[in-house]
């Protein structure tokens, strides 16, 4: 298990000396002590990134060869799945059928983006002048990639798979609560053969590495997921640069059930889309809206599960609900808990903190009935394994419910009718609209925000355009 600095290919210690915990949620356990990059670390690996960017070796390697190194990098992390998915698992307390998924994810996401490496391009333009007039696509430079703790090898793949396949190098910076999958994925990649500064890795913190790398005059582009707050941090920090920003933000998703709706099918998928992931879901379903005939037995049915969801050892495969990813969000989500309940909404399912083998920071599946805009429940983020359940009445009523927010990450709608799920579809603002599903996610299917959700988009052919920027060539025939 590395726990160094990953920095032009090579494993280095933190120039300060400084390093900081990394915890097993479900057990408490001190699983490393990481290198924890200070500005001067941030300061080395940018001369990394841009040495590489810059030298004649990159600039001349054709695109076919950056989609080699990388479909090489799916095909390692292939063969080491196992390994990395047990090392998910530990540092984020998520079951490891999860942490499976996961990584199946990332390879996907490697192997896609290599195919584009070489098929990313700009276009002809006809011009009244009849000259000759092309645009083309050219790589933006340094990328800095911060990612979240609730996905951290995927999510991070959905950023620096992209970024290299256009020609970038990339400065990739894992929460500091879950920064060991990106550092065994700086094994694969040197192992790939990315050479020296294309990927680099920097562990620590938000308020220090993270600004850091944002403040950075070297750095040309930031690629963030995290919460709306620091979002707007990030977009001032980045104004003073000009850097280009992409940022996946926070979500309130509603997830709305029409009385048409396959009932069985869509309780099995509201289950899904709060409580895959603990909850810990950027486009977590965490508000349902329930149409008023149906609503008595969709939240008897769905307490039911809630309650029958089993907690226990992440590496249990019976288990179904594994532990938040720390402490602190675990004192986080039952706060939201106590807010819901002093606001007036109704508990009907789960609520309380609970231990495994009297360790871990487990959270029930939470179900609340009677929830209304204007309760914290039902307004904010909770980031947990918590579900608000709004009654509505026809079609525009649930339109502007689920609208009601400002975030438009995400939704789901289940009905019967396909004229009703695409106009609903069409009115509701959120970047990823699911009909009679929920979570799925594809690396061909961009995904992004409406609203206070963010901007920019990650995965699909529209990730790339986030990498680049469009130069025309005007050649003059006369």
């Amino acid at each position: 298990m590395r726990t160094e600095l990953f920095i032009g290919n090579a494993w280095r210690a933190a120039t300060s000396g400084d390093t900081f915990e990394v915890v097993n949620p479900a057990t408490e356990e001190v699983l490393a002590h990481v290198q924890h990059a200070g500005p001067a670390d941030v300061d080395a690996a940018v001369v990394a990134a841009r040495s590489c960017f810059d030298g004649a070796a990159w600039q001349s390697l054709a695109a076919r060869k950056r989609g080699e190194m990388l479909y090489r990098a799916g095909e390692l992390l292939a063969g080491r799945r196992d390994e990395m998915a047990a090392l998910e698992t530990k540092q984020n307390g998520k079951p490891l059928f999860e942490s499976k998924i996961d990584v199946a994810m990332t390879v996907e996401t490697l192997k896609y983006y290599a195919g584009w490496a070489d098929k990313y391009a700009g276009h002809l333009v006809p011009v009244e002048t009849g000259d000759f007039v092309f645009t083309d696509r050219v790589a933006l430079g340094v990328v800095g990639a911060i990612v979240p703790w609730n996905f951290p090898l995927n999510l991070a793949s959905w950023k620096f798979a992209p970024a290299l396949a256009a020609g970038c190098t990339v400065i990739l910076k894992p929460a500091s609560e879950t920064p060991l999958t990106a550092l065994f994925m700086a094994e694969i990649m040197q192992e790939a053969g990315f050479p020296p500064g294309a990927f680099n890795v920097l562990p620590g913190g938000g308020s220090t590495t993270g600004s850091a790398l944002v403040k950075h005059p070297g750095v040309d582009k930031i690629s963030f997921t995290g919460s709306t707050a620091v979002g707007k941090q990030i977009m001032r920090d980045a104004a003073e640069t000009v850097k280009r920003v992409t940022l996946e933000l926070g979500g309130k998703s509603p997830n709305v059930i029409f009385a048409d709706a396959d009932l069985k099918a869509a309780i099995r998928g509201a289950q899904t889309g709060i409580f895959y992931g603990k909850g810990e879901v950027c486009a977590a379903g965490s508000r349902l809206l329930v149409e008023r005939s149906v609503h008595d037995q969709v939240v008897e049915e769905l307490a039911a599960r809630a309650k029958k969801l089993t907690i226990g050892d992440p590496f249990d495969k019976n288990t179904r609900l594994g532990a938040v990813v720390s402490k602190k969000q675990q004192e986080t989500v039952l706060a939201y808990v106590e807010a819901g309940k002093r606001d007036g909404a109704k508990l009907v399912a789960g609520g309380n903190p609970v231990t495994v083998n009297g360790k871990g920071y487990f959270v029930e599946a939470t179900v609340f009935d009677q929830a209304t805009p204007g309760m914290r429940i039902v307004d904010e983020e909770i980031f947990g394994p918590v579900l608000a359940v709004t009654t509505f009445d026809g079609v525009e009523d649930g339109i502007r419910l689920a609208n009601q927010t400002i975030y438009g990450l995400a939704a789901g709608i289940w009905t019967k009718d396909v004229t009703k799920a695409l106009t609903v579809a069409r009115a509701i603002r959120a970047g990823t609209v699911w009909v009679n599903t929920y979570n799925l996610y594809d690396a061909g299917a961009p995904f992004g925000g409406f609203k206070q959700s963010g901007y920019g988009r990650d995965l699909g052919r529209e990730a790339l355009d986030g990498y680049t920027e469009s130069k025309t060539v005007w050649i003059g025939l006369r």
